[in-house]
């Protein structure tokens, strides 16, 4: 008989007036016990509505019932089967929008801990098996892999299960692309990045670093001289938004994505660093999604005294992760909801002579907003309250307001078609791009996104290479 509590068995934490000021992982983990229990939980539905949430296509009941029975070596097996990335994937994934979002215990309760129960598995097999995955029998052909993110990462494990040379060329000095620049420690520590990483070089995958390909290398280089049969861009979306207002070239205002890139890949808040970040005592993050959280929480882990979230929307449009704003709300970051950044004041040190034109941040002018009618995306548009301007002392404001795909691909490569938000032109189901032999997903075709869905994308992108290399052109 399944187990009928109602709700989740509870993820163990850091206490958090403890975490916020260490870059140790928030959550712990479950135990095999309660792992079990949460396995025990599943209803074994017929029509298996979890699978159909999941961009890689797991067989979530199939894993489960493994997990229920403590053969968690096979629950490992399957996982694997689909996904390159569980350890990652059962840590960052917004499974309460897909796979959980599906489940039918959320009906009348909380769904399946399918996430957590990803992650314990994936956790238990690094812990307790040291044997690496077998190098498949080589097929003679071989794929290059522009960027080493989750997207980049999906297509390279499935085409080297297949036999595939694949070689991932990573901008970076270090692979996993958002992954270890983009998500901080206390979320996913980039330990668990680099067993995952290893795992497929164990399946033969060559990962080239400090590889910019459009400088180092071009598209046409790799498919020319270098002989590599297809292409996959994976390159991502490191392009950062800015608002246009005034002040944003003040010292001390940052875009999200140099913010987390200087901390969690460059270790700039330690003291040995060349090229240290600021210690602001009072950090204003401007957006409400998933990295305005991770920039938030770090600005608290990095000494700030206060951080505020300004969000231009309610807390029922924010985009995040509920279980993201939580954490931040648990570790004191204060929401200022419907509210909007106009202006960003500063002043200028009259003894600094290398800048003279740019000062240092003081504070964020905001007014108030109001939700009007709905938008062309559903959402109700927000409207400026006369008369509600006001000023927030801080120094040192964070722009998360999105990404968007570097340009460079499309600079170097002729022939690649991109939209006018800059992301690559493809077929939705192949990934196939206006260059024949050249296939792209992730951030780089949809702007910032998910790390599953870019995983999808990869996923799909293998499986049209292969058709296309081995002759179902």
């Amino acid at each position: 008989m399944p187990n009928m509590t109602p709700k989740k068995y509870p993820m163990p934490t850091q206490a958090p007036e403890v975490r916020a000021h260490n870059f140790e992982e928030v959550t712990l983990g479950y135990t095999p016990e309660t792992a079990i229990a949460e396995a025990q939980r599943c209803l074994h539905c017929k029509t298996r509505p979890c699978v159909s949430g999941c961009p890689v296509r797991i067989a979530i009941p199939d894993f489960i019932e493994k997990v229920a029975a403590g053969d968690f070596a096979a629950a490992y097996e399957i996982i694997t089967r689909s996904s390159s990335l569980p350890a990652v994937c059962g840590r960052v994934c917004p499974q309460e929008n897909q796979c959980e979002g599906k489940c039918v215990r959320g009906i009348k309760g909380e769904p399946v801990a399918i996430g957590r129960l990803e992650r314990f598995v994936a956790d238990w097999h690094r812990a307790n098996v040291k044997t690496q995955p077998e190098k498949p029998r080589p097929n003679g052909h071989k794929v290059a892999v522009v960027g080493s993110g989750p997207a980049g990462l999906a297509c390279a494990g499935d085409l080297a299960k297949r036999g595939y040379a694949v070689t991932v060329f990573e901008a970076l000095h270090t692979p996993g692309g958002v992954l270890v620049y983009g998500i901080p420690e206390f979320r996913l520590p980039k330990a668990i990045v680099a067993a995952e990483i290893e795992n497929l070089r164990a399946l033969g995958v060559e990962i080239a670093t400090n590889m910019v390909i459009g400088r180092v290398l071009t598209v046409d280089e790799l498919m020319g001289d270098m002989g590599f049969e297809a292409v996959f861009i994976g390159s991502g979306a490191g392009l950062p938004r800015f608002m246009g207002i005034p002040g944003e070239n003040l010292k001390g205002v940052y875009s999200a994505n140099e913010y987390l890139t200087r901390s969690n890949l460059m270790k700039a808040y330690l003291p040995t660093s060349e090229t240290p970040i600021m210690h602001a005592k009072r950090v204003a993050v401007v957006g409400g999604g998933n990295v305005a959280m991770d920039a938030a929480r770090t600005a608290l882990r990095l000494g700030a005294e206060k951080v505020y979230i300004v969000y231009r929307r309610s807390m029922e449009e924010l985009p995040a992760r509920r279980e993201e704003v939580e954490h931040a709300e648990e570790e004191g970051v204060e929401f200022r909801l419907l509210t909007n950044p106009v202006a960003i004041h500063g002043y200028r040190n009259p003894d600094d002579r290398r800048d003279p034109k740019n000062g240092f941040v003081t504070g964020i002018e905001c007014v108030g907003m109001e939700l009007g009618e709905p938008d062309e995306s559903g959402r109700r548009r927000p409207r400026e309250i006369p008369g509600s301007e006001h000023t927030l002392e801080v120094d040192a404001v964070v722009m998360a307001i999105g990404t968007s795909p570097n340009p460079l691909m499309k600079q170097t490569t002729e022939g690649l078609e991109v939209n006018r938000h800059g992301g690559i032109v493809v077929e939705e189901a192949t990934g196939l791009t206006s260059r024949p032999g050249v296939f792209a997903g992730g951030d780089a075709v949809t702007g910032a996104a998910t790390v599953i869905l870019a995983m999808g994308a990869g996923k799909t992108a293998a499986d049209a290479i292969d058709a296309y290399i081995m002759g179902d052109k």
